[in-house]
């Protein structure tokens, strides 16, 4: 087998075409083509099939998957190590922790894993996220999460086996404009919001979710927008909204925004990755458990 045959493989199982595949790679589908006839040739099984929906892998095809994504991930930190001394962490992040969190785990990092190299890429969803993890173009991925298991806070997490592990807790808090009706109360409920206008996002949204959860379904649902959209509005008395602690922090320390009394649980900073890929990248795990704040409990990895 060639890295040249496995690239191949791996964008026509990304694209499902040939035509597809040629163009992400720059190639001639015909190139493409003759790769895949070559690389079946020297595995001397059928790979693909061609479906309804594009090319389907076969059981066989099925297997080759992990073991290409392995195989290639495996060159590329070799060519960067040979290159640079150095392993390099392919990290994603949901932008909207790129400047709030991902300081804080680059500089954990650069403390715990000196050697180490980190391309961050940001996206606006989870989706996305979990498309490049899985696909190996990222190595893990940061994102917001609840829960004993991925997808606990309401959305779907992708069918191929991920392992995960928490950083730091996310305060979430209520707020609303200083002179809103529920502003001077204490110890509110959710009943206390029947009706109440909650600017939020989309469905999608981590905060969207986390107040299915926590507020139940009384407030009425005001779409706003993204988190500085949904904070402006609530300063203009247009509703309340449900936002993490450090996106709104210098409001309510201008008074801009106060805090409403309903507790409220926290979030979590989680970290994901495909765990059927710690064997290709040799200590995959290590380096992402150092991201964490304190060490896992039963972690033995700590200095």
């Amino acid at each position: 087998m060639e890295l040249r045959q496995l690239r191949s493989f791996a964008a026509v199982v990304e694209h499902r075409t040939v035509t597809g595949a040629a163009g992400a790679l720059g190639l001639a589908p015909s190139s493409v083509s003759q790769q895949i006839r070559t690389l079946e040739t020297a595995l001397g099984v059928t790979l693909f099939v061609r479906g309804p929906g594009g090319m389907e892998l076969t059981p066989a095809g099925q297997r080759m998957r992990g073991w290409a994504r392995s195989l290639l991930d495996t060159a590329e930190q070799a060519v960067h190590d040979v290159r640079t001394g150095r392993r390099n962490l392919r990290l994603g992040a949901l932008e909207t922790l790129a400047g709030s969190h991902v300081p804080l785990i680059l500089t954990r990092l650069a403390e715990r894993r000196p050697g180490l190299d980190v391309d961050v890429r940001s996206d606006r969803t989870r989706e996305g996220l979990f498309a490049d993890v899985v696909a190996g173009r990222l190595d893990a991925a940061l994102l917001l999460d609840s829960g004993e298991e991925i997808g606990a806070l309401g959305f779907p997490p992708p069918a191929e086996p991920l392992a995960f592990v928490d950083l730091d807790p996310v305060p979430l808090v209520l707020v609303a404009a200083p002179g809103h009706p529920l502003a001077g109360r204490t110890a509110l409920t959710p009943a206390d919001l029947d009706g109440v206008r909650l600017l939020v996002n989309v469905p999608e949204c981590s905060f969207w979710m986390a107040g299915e959860r926590a507020l139940g379904a009384g407030p009425e649902r005001i779409r706003a927008g993204g988190v500085p959209v949904m904070r402006a509005w609530a300063e203009h008395g247009l509703g309340i909204s449900l936002l993490p602690r450090f996106a709104v922090a210098d409001s309510l320390r201008t008074g801009a925004l106060v805090r409403l009394g309903l507790p409220l649980p926290d979030l979590c900073l989680r970290l994901v990755w495909r765990e059927d890929r710690e064997s290709a990248l040799s200590g995959l795990r290590e380096t992402l458990y150092a991201a964490a704040g304190p060490y896992p409990e039963g972690w033995a990895g700590h200095p």
